[in-house]
């Protein structure tokens, strides 16, 4: 039965019959009261419960683990037998359950208890799972990356819980957390969407439903859902100074769940799709070292040559505006946008490039085995670089190593002492260019860092794990 908007959260009006000429009519019904606004609100979300607690299962993990021994002379028992709790939820009547990469990483057993013990299984710990339909699950596909797991189990007719449409999860909205927190099975708890794409790394692909539910240890890979029952993420961690929920709760959002369960179930993989660009956040200082038209949004940061984006044109430097006519402000919104295309799609990118507005259209492509570059350099003679706080090589036959490689100045190492120190370069990153003028050599980049006037703003495009992107800072 599919759940309506709540009717506690509609003022409900007065039913009048229509005024006679000479005598007024009282109304026929009154408001509802508070307490009835309050009932109507118990019994919907009663009802949501029963319709989603059925999905939810609970996930048993026995893996092997280290023991720490009481007495160091003893050489026995270095690895004991570990029990470990996690949730899931299922998405297919066949017997297709979702759950977390960590909550079913390394396990050498996994059983999945099913729903359906009566209502005194809401009270009960029972860790060792004798409530409930017990049954042995194997693992039919994982991507830690993501980290989703997609188990099996040989069971039918189960009933299973749809995918929210990203497009109408909205901040604001109550949510319910499902799952089996520090064992207790069969476990609800209520709250809002704290944030629809939180980014925790400003230039990571990988962003969260964020929400005040309260979730604890044993929540991993149970189910987040709306108002209709419907899976809008999958609970995955929390920040937490005391290990117990502080209301601050990430869950993988539904359009990336949906999508690498397909994949996961089809391959047994996760086959990433790619356009072979790399983005980065745009700032103030990065957007006047580039003289980019506006100083927030995303930024093209690398462009692999020969890659779908090259041959569709966009070019480093670009600014994305749209995504299949979805204006972009902010990386998460483009990284989850980009995330759930599949092998074969072609995204329509709208980019700025200096004053001219560009439509691209780009082929998806599965995501290719990386390929490390080398970087053994025999008895390099290192170069102090004081304004950036790092030693430098200058490094001619970089194109010996990787054959994409442009020429540059190799990061040998960071030199804490300097004043630079907030300078984000690494060993091992390669510099190309500053403030778009290309670096070859260690003369090339003095002769650029001394044309940028003291406090100004400095660009440098870095070679770093085979992606081109941007570090930019004030020249102190």
């Amino acid at each position: 039965m599919a759940l309506v908007a709540h009717p506690a959260l509609a003022r409900a009006q007065p039913v009048f019959k229509p005024a006679q000429p000479t005598l007024a009519q009282p109304s026929l019904a009154q408001p509802t009261s508070p307490t009835d606004a309050l009932t109507q609100f118990n019994d919907s979300v009663q009802a949501l419960v029963r319709r989603v607690s059925p999905s939810v299962v609970q996930v048993l993990v026995t893996s092997y683990a280290p023991i720490e021994r009481s007495d160091p002379g003893d050489a026995d028992a270095l690895v004991g037998t570990q029990r470990s709790i996690g949730s899931g939820v299922v998405i297919d009547s066949d017997g297709y359950v979702i759950t977390n990469a960590h909550v079913v990483s390394g396990a050498r057993q996994i059983s999945v208890v099913l729903a359906g013990a009566g209502p005194s299984e809401l009270s009960e710990r029972r860790p060792s799972g004798v409530l409930g339909r017990t049954r042995p699950a194997r693992v039919v596909g994982m991507s830690p990356e993501l980290d989703l797991a997609l188990l099996k189990i040989e069971e039918t007719r189960l009933p299973a819980l749809s995918f929210a449409s990203p497009d109408r999860v909205r901040q604001g909205q109550l949510v319910f957390a499902f799952g089996s927190p520090e064992g207790f099975r069969n476990s609800v708890t209520m709250g809002v969407v704290s944030a629809t794409a939180r980014q925790l790394d400003p230039d990571s692909a990988l962003v969260y439903i964020q929400t005040d539910a309260p979730i604890n240890h044993g929540n991993s890979g149970g189910p987040l859902v709306d108002v209709e029952g419907n899976i809008v993420g999958i609970n995955t961690f929390i920040v937490s100074a005391s290990g117990g929920s502080q209301g601050l709760g990430f869950a993988i959002p539904s359009s990336v769940v949906q999508m690498a369960g397909e994949q996961l179930r089809r391959y047994g993989r996760l086959v990433p799709g790619e356009i072979g660009i790399h983005l980065q956040t745009i700032t103030p200082d990065l957007a006047q070292g580039l003289g980019l038209a506006r100083d927030w949004g995303v930024v093209v940061s690398n462009v692999l040559p020969g890659g779908p984006a090259a041959v569709a044109g966009v070019k480093i430097q670009d600014v994305v505006l749209a995504a299949d006519g979805s204006a972009i402000d902010d990386l998460p919104s483009l990284a989850l946008h980009l995330i759930t295309r599949h092998v074969g799609d072609r995204v329509t990118l709208s980019v700025l490039r200096g004053d001219q507005t560009l439509a691209l259209n780009v082929l998806v492509v599965e995501r290719p085995q990386s390929v490390t570059r080398s970087s053994s350099f025999a008895d390099p003679r290192a170069t102090l670089v004081t304004e950036l706080g790092v030693l430098a090589l200058e490094v001619d036959d970089l194109n010996d190593a990787d054959q994409h490689a442009p020429s540059g100045v190799l990061v040998v190492a960071r030199v804490p002492s300097l004043r630079a120190t907030d300078v984000a370069l690494s060993a091992g990153d390669v510099i190309c260019a500053l403030n778009g003028s290309a670096v070859s050599t260690l003369a090339d980049l003095q002769a650029a860092i001394s044309r940028v006037q003291p406090g100004g703003a400095i660009a440098l495009q870095v070679l770093r794990d085979g992606q081109f992107q941007f570090v930019a800072f004030r020249l102190g």
